[in-house]
């Protein structure tokens, strides 16, 4: 299984573009702290790749990935793109908006999401409509049982539910659902070798845990440090947790869970208060005490 992670920041990115708070300023000040959205590209077989989340960032995160690349030369079709679709966590916009600028795919691109959430994008958000007169997008339903990705790949995905937070835009649309929000269980069929990507993670559930524990390499959401980060920084009224989002540190932090689990485990959409967006920060230390370690955009993992 080959992964590229193609980017690493909470909805806004890193810098956030109406944000001055001592993370944003860094970053613009350090160009090298700069995180675009937080997504993967995921080999699916040869020529063929899929992108977990399609987010605002996703022209740049393609074009800073030369396996996403179309072929030059002139024996190639420059049109023949090797994207060939996108599986979503959830809903939210930071995951969705950049399905809207794979309009020019030549052969249309597979969405795999669960139901609530296809739902959601297709019709509350009308992508469905608004990509049908440029191209085709097939829909297919994500479960928690695994499919291939498609007909040739080694790899098959399976959604592992963690929250029924939906986004805003879709707060009346049907029921409470533990599917609006999951994590995804990426597992190559070939080497036996499995992912766990949670870029958001509301709960430790007991079926989050078995799927973490059976992974070879986990990515956890790493949104706040801690509990208050978000009231301390005075940009909400909510805790991390009560904004859908288990901190890293602290009572009910997910720090002490991941430091137990035998795989590789790395923390993914960090928000820009989050003080691990500067590299020098003392916290990269205690994370690397405990084992663990910060995702960084533009890394391959291969297993």
């Amino acid at each position: 299984m080959l992964l590229q992670v193609l980017g690493t920041a909470a909805g806004g990115g890193l810098p956030q573009w109406n944000c001055a708070c001592p993370g944003c300023a860094g970053a613009r000040a350090h160009p090298e702290r700069r995180r675009r959205h937080a997504s993967l590209a995921l080999r699916a077989g040869p020529g063929h790749w899929y992108v977990v989340n399609a987010t605002p960032d996703i022209g740049e995160q393609i074009e800073a990935c030369p396996d996403l690349l179309p072929a030059p030369g002139p024996a190639a079709d420059p049109r023949l793109s090797p994207l060939a679709g996108v599986v979503l966590t959830d809903a939210e916009l930071d995951h969705t908006l950049g399905i809207a600028r794979l309009r020019e795919a030549r052969d249309g691109v597979d969405v795999l999401a669960t139901a609530p959430v296809a739902a959601a994008v297709r019709d509350r958000l009308g992508l469905g409509a608004v990509l049908g007169p440029y191209t085709k997008v097939h829909w297919r339903e994500l479960t928690g049982t695994a499919r291939q990705l498609n007909d040739q790949s080694a790899i098959k995905v399976a959604a592992v539910p963690v929250s029924a937070k939906r986004p805003r835009y879709a707060a009346d649309l049907g029921p409470d659902d533990a599917t609006w929000s999951v994590a995804l269980s990426l597992h190559d069929t070939g080497t036996g070798r499995t992912v766990l990507y949670a870029p958001a993670l509301a709960a430790w559930t007991d079926a989050f845990d078995k799927a973490a524990r059976e992974a070879d390499v986990v990515f956890v959401d790493g949104t706040f440090w801690d509990d208050e980060e978000p009231r301390r920084a005075g940009f909400s009224a909510k805790s991390a947790t009560g904004m859908g989002h288990l901190p890293i540190t602290g009572p009910g932090g997910t720090a002490h869970r991941l430091a137990r689990l035998p795989g590789r485990c790395l923390y993914t959409h960090l928000n820009n208060t989050n003080p691990l967006g500067d590299p020098g920060a003392g916290q990269h230390g205690q994370l690397a005490d405990w084992g663990l370690e910060v995702a960084q955009d533009r890394m391959v993992i291969e297993l």
